[in-house]
């Protein structure tokens, strides 16, 4: 990985449950940390639910390494979120991490 290829900025969130007052729980995205990030498309492929048409697209997202990063968790750049499919950490020298995601649109 070379730093010079990390030019997206992405958070990470996680998930959190809050009470609403009313003896349920409203669920909730929490950013956890703003970092640099290579972006790669994988595949993409429409889909068709409910007479909607829509757009299912992987991408592969390389980050420097974080410990704590989970698959519950998801990405959001711009406007755009990417679920976490899987996360690896090549040959095991915490260095960075490759986060294989999907994305839904529309």
């Amino acid at each position: 990985m070379r730093s010079g290829n990390l030019t997206k900025r992405i958070t990470i969130q996680y998930q959190t449950k809050t009470s609403d007052g009313l003896g349920g729980f409203v669920t909730t995205w929490v950013d956890y940390k703003t970092v640099f990030a290579e972006i790669n498309p994988l595949s993409s492929h429409r889909k068709t639910e409910a007479m909607q048409q829509g757009l299912n697209a992987s991408h592969q997202i390389t980050i420097r390494y974080l410990s704590v990063l989970k698959a519950s968790w998801r990405i959001k750049f711009g406007n755009r979120y990417f679920s976490i499919g899987g996360i690896t950490n090549p040959y095991e020298e915490n260095k960075e991490l490759l986060i294989l995601c999907l994305e839904a649109a529309g």
